[in-house]
């Protein structure tokens, strides 16, 4: 006998590309944030990205020790990237262009992603924000735009393509 499963297959696919998404473009944004402002730039350090982002809930406090609170960001950072694969995935059956330009609508993501963080996100939160400026938020938003926008866009739109 064969075991049925309670999760229709497609709802385990579209989780599964949720997952795989979010997960590779957490990651592409916080090896590309270290990259440029741990390494080539030198202004912060690794972990002050991560207590930065987990600044952004507990403010200058701090919960536990610097590994806890660095984990902690980076938990943070992470369900930010999945909350953006889930919106992603959701809005795409329902935008022609996103299935025709998959990559300029990545892109063009990545900005949209930059913007509700910069101008929604941040300001709501207890993290540091620096005033505007436009080198920074081009850098920003360029990391945002390959790291986040076009590895959502183009994992999704490889799930959909059989689907639609």
């Amino acid at each position: 006998s064969t075991a049925v499963s309670p999760i229709p297959r497609t709802s385990a696919s579209a989780a599964k590309t949720i997952l795989l998404s979010g997960f590779i473009a957490g990651t592409l944004d916080m090896l590309a944030a270290i990259l440029v402002y741990s390494v080539i730039m030198q202004k912060v350090t690794a972990v002050q990205i991560l207590h930065g982002i987990a600044a952004g809930v507990f403010g200058k406090n701090t919960v536990g020790n610097s590994t806890t609170m660095a984990l902690i960001g980076l938990a943070f950072h992470y369900f930010i990237a999945f909350c953006f694969a889930i919106g992603y995935c959701l809005v795409y059956p329902h935008i022609p262009f996103l299935r025709k330009q998959k990559i300029i609508s990545g892109l063009l993501y990545g900005t949209f992603v930059w913007a509700v963080m910069n101008f929604i996100v941040v300001p709501m939160s207890n993290a540091y924000h620096a005033p505007f400026a436009w080198p920074s938020a081009i850098r920003a938003a360029a990391i945002l735009m390959i790291c986040i926008g076009l590895p959502i866009s183009l994992i999704t739109s490889r799930y959909y393509k059989s689907k639609l």
